[in-house]
């Protein structure tokens, strides 16, 4: 096998060649699919949180400004509401875990969305 012989992401089927797949575990992989399945964003992470401050402040930016067009919605929707659920966001928004979790982290940096427990459940509310 050579390092131009010409493979598929085990995760998404792009082709790549050899040499430009990362291995993980027993699967070769494209880098977009080695980095969401080995970098995923943490939803508590104190220095996510001061620099997202720290950014949005120095911006001038405030609630829904400098969100992307999905994270935006996300948090109408848990604004509108007062308080949502896990599940009733993956239904409303249709994501894969993965990608709820990490725009909810990024929410939680910006100081705009916080978790709050409420007997055997958990909410999704605004700061």
């Amino acid at each position: 096998m050579t390092p131009n012989e010409m493979v598929k992401c085990q995760k998404c089927g792009r082709e790549i060649s050899r040499g430009d797949g990362f291995t993980l575990g027993a699967q070769i992989l494209c880098e977009d699919c080695y980095i969401k399945a080995t970098h995923r964003v943490q939803t508590c992470d104190p220095l996510a949180v001061r620099s997202a401050q720290r950014f949005r402040k120095t911006s001038g930016l405030e609630a829904a400004e400098g969100l992307t067009e999905l994270q935006r919605a996300i948090y109408e929707f848990i604004k509108s509401r007062g308080k949502v659920t896990g599940l009733e966001l993956f239904r409303q928004f249709h994501l894969s875990p993965q990608e709820l979790e990490n725009q909810i982290a990024i929410l939680r940096h910006c100081e705009l969305v916080k978790g709050q427990k409420e007997g055997n459940e958990i909410y999704l509310t605004t700061f």
